[in-house]
């Protein structure tokens, strides 16, 4: 398939139809903006249940909140999140070492960050999704493209095919899309993993608080409501097939020995192991094209980088708002239009992956006299500007 070719503007006298695979985050944000601007959308997703109960917590920094303001969810966010300007260094004993206010991201009207628990803030997204008005397909993927210069012919598991103006692939860092449209770029894992699990949240935590070693390279918590908060222990990475999933939660508990504080009370709360996920930190970034055609790829399908920055959510949901920007205020869906998306993310989302593995790399390597507070500092005031 070549790379790309020139594509002419959506039909005359009606609404282009845009495909969107992936109800996540991104998909999920995309498939709002774009039928708020009055353009047909479907969306297809290979979770039955749309992913409405995946995942413990989420953080989101104020330039992912900026970009869910637009989608409409904020307010449904801070009613069910728990906003916090601080974070803290701890020791392994609880101690307060050092604690901070952050940078605010997303604009001084908005929190530094909110946490929240992940399926609320799908659920969301799902209610936005349903009342946009989008034709929405779960436990639906896309098995076939055939392209012309015209639109995509799509082929569903369902059996069903439809042509469109316009794919976008928003399935993830495994995504299905990109391989069928010939991208070889591979998430690479970067040596480390993570535990986390949901917890009631103990009294007093009313911030991030991270401890730096121990048993752990990162053993930390973040308030995601008024009553939980979301725990992760990062460690270096182990076999995922030699571990039995039976046993997460007593891995947890194991883990967390040896630290003290709230960590007394949080580790009393590791007792079922389906609430336990486990998976190993990786870099993603496709320097290339991110766009075969008339097919794009968008969030994690095209990027990823280690949790260290909290910002994987915040980058795939920048990248939502750009890609709909463009599609929204151009008269011509052109090959242009698509190599500018693409030339507009890659630099800002280049500079997250790369900071966002180096202080992970430096915590592998033991480095104790990194520049962390310099880097943390350029990164998240590089930022604050629109994306």
């Amino acid at each position: 398939m070549a790379d790309s070719f020139p594509l002419p503007p959506p039909p005359a006298g009606g609404d282009p139809i845009v495909l969107v695979i992936g109800g996540g985050t991104s998909g999920n944000a995309l498939t709002v903006l774009l039928r708020r601007a009055g353009i047909a959308v479907d969306l297809v997703e290979a979770s039955p249940d749309w992913k409405a109960s995946a995942g413990s917590g989420i953080t989101l920094q104020g330039n992912a909140l900026r970009v869910l303001r637009e989608v409409g969810v904020l307010e449904g966010i801070e009613k069910d999140g728990y906003a916090a300007d601080g974070l803290a260094v701890l020791a392994p004993d609880g101690t307060v070492l050092h604690a901070h206010e952050e940078l605010r991201t997303g604009g001084d009207d908005l929190p530094s960050h909110i946490g929240m628990q992940r399926p609320r803030l799908q659920q969301l997204l799902i209610d936005q999704v349903r009342a946009s008005g989008a034709d929405v397909h779960l436990g639906t993927t896309a098995t076939a493209f055939q392209q012309d210069g015209e639109g995509v012919d799509v082929t569903f598991s369902n059996g069903t095919s439809r042509r469109y103006d316009l794919v976008v692939g928003a399935d993830g860092l495994h995504s299905a899309t990109r391989s069928m449209i010939g991208i070889t770029d591979e998430p690479q894992p970067t040596g480390m993993g993570i535990w986390r699990a949901p917890a009631p949240r103990p009294a007093g935590v009313r911030r991030t608080e991270m401890i730096y070693g121990g048993r752990c390279f990162i053993a930390g918590y973040c308030p995601t409501s008024q009553d939980t908060v979301y725990t992760y222990l990062v460690e270096p990475a182990r076999d995922r097939a030699s571990l039995d999933p039976d046993a997460y939660a007593d891995e947890m508990r194991a883990l967390s020995e040896g630290y003290g504080g709230v960590w007394e009370e949080l580790r009393a709360a590791f007792t079922d192991p389906k609430a336990v996920n486990y998976t190993w930190f990786d870099r993603h970034l496709v320097e290339g094209p991110w766009h075969r055609g008339r097919v794009v790829l968008l969030g994690d399908a095209a990027h990823a980088c280690p949790p260290t920055f909290a910002q994987g959510a915040a980058m795939s949901l920048e990248d939502a708002q750009v890609l709909a920007d463009l599609l929204t205020g151009r008269d011509t869906w052109d090959d242009q239009l698509l190599t500018d998306y693409h030339a507009r993310r890659l630099p800002r989302v280049r500079m997250v992956v790369d900071a966002s593995v180096q202080l992970a790399q430096w915590l592998l390597d033991g480095v104790r006299d990194a520049d962390v507070p310099g880097l943390m500092h350029r990164t998240l005031s590089a930022l604050k500007e629109l994306p």
